[in-house]
Formats: structure tokens, sequence, C-alpha cells
């Protein structure tokens, strides 16, 4: 990913709060030179390994599981909020452009074998996400149709490698031109708009 300088993001919270908020990411395998993405929620376990570890599962139908290799590095793809940007909303010359942030993370895949891992894997991913929820599921599998439902995905996890997170929020703009896309963009209807503007908020909140 092409990242100059100034839109070149290194701080841990700041990417791990968007890989967690934006957790539905995108996961490339390239077998024999041809792209295969399959879209898949994640969760980041920040303080495994040196960089990380991603968990995951998948249908075993999914060939893409197939493509996993301990010789061969995976990408992972999270992107947050992204607006476009007027240059009508400067107090100095511009162009129009596009405010983002996205995440990008590669690793080294292993499948996960054990059924007893597997599952333990399946009520992580399901309190993450049902603990959001006035009223949780829980999953109380048992039998054959426990043996039946875990058969029919595949776990995985990513230890990952390189960290590489672009934050594109008017960093090469004066301040007065920052302030003025935060203000425009948070009078807008659309929640995404809305969300860019909050995170520009919270990285110049002490310029401002």
């Amino acid at each position: 990913m092409y990242i100059p300088e100034h839109f070149n993001e290194t701080n841990s919270e700041r990417i791990s709060s968007l890989i967690n908020g934006n957790s539905f990411g995108m996961l490339v395998t390239a077998p024999d030179g041809e792209p295969y993405v399959s879209h898949l929620p994640f969760i980041f376990d920040h303080t495994a390994g040196t960089k990380g570890k991603l968990l995951c599962h998948m249908a075993r139908a999914n060939p893409q599981w197939q493509h996993f290799s301990s010789s061969t590095e995976v990408l992972v793809v999270f992107q947050g909020p992204q607006a476009y940007v007027s240059p009508s909303w400067y107090s100095s010359p511009g162009v129009p452009t596009w405010n983002y942030a996205v995440v990008h993370l590669r690793g080294k895949p292993r499948l996960i074998d054990s059924e007893f891992e597997l599952e333990a894997l399946v009520e992580r991913l399901t309190h993450v996400y049902e603990s959001q929820m006035p009223n949780p599921w829980q999953a109380n599998l048992a039998g054959e149709r426990r043996t039946k439902l875990l058969n029919m995905i595949v776990g995985f996890e990513i230890d990952i490698t390189t960290i590489q997170a672009k934050f594109k929020l008017s960093q090469n703009r004066p301040p007065e031109d920052r302030q003025s896309v935060v203000e425009k963009l948070g009078q807008s209807s659309n929640q995404t708009e809305v969300a860019v503007a909050t995170l520009m908020s919270e990285m110049f909140d002490a310029e401002f």
C-alpha cells in the first residue's frame, strides 16, 4: 500500500480501535498469482505474538483455506470510515480528495485442526458479537448437531508479521482547513461521513 509519510499511522491504540470497530475484513490470497478474496468477521488479539494475531473461521466449502501454507503469507484488509472532501471547504487552494482510514495486516496462517480449539474459537467469536445484543444468544451445541456444525467450518489464526495503517485525514492541510473539514463532515446526515469527522477530531483534538 502506498503511504505518504504524513498519512502513515503507527499509533497502536488507533490501529486496534479501527480494526475492532471495523472487524468485517477482507482476506486476500493469490494462489498461482490469481487474487482470491473472502469477506469475514475477525477477532484481533493485539497481545498475542510480537505484532498480534487474527482469529477467524470460514465455511469448509470455501476453497480459500486450501491456499494456506506455512511458507505463504496472506493479507487482511480492514476498511475504516471514508468520505469525499470538497476543496470548497478550504480557505486556501486545494483539489477534490477523499479522506479515509485503512489497515493492512500480513501474516502466516495456521489451520485450527483441534475440535476443542475450533469450538472455543466459535464461542469466542459468538461472545464478541452477541455481547452487544440485549438478549445474547447462547450456542448450547451438543451431540450430532454440534459435530455436524463444526465439520461445516474451518477455523484458522494468522500470526501477524507486518502492519500497515494509512489514515488519510487532511494532515497535509493547514489547521483551519482541517477544522473546516471536520465541521462540514460532522454536519452530514451520512453516518460514515460523521465517523470520519469524529476520527479527525480525535487525532487533532490537541490542535483544535
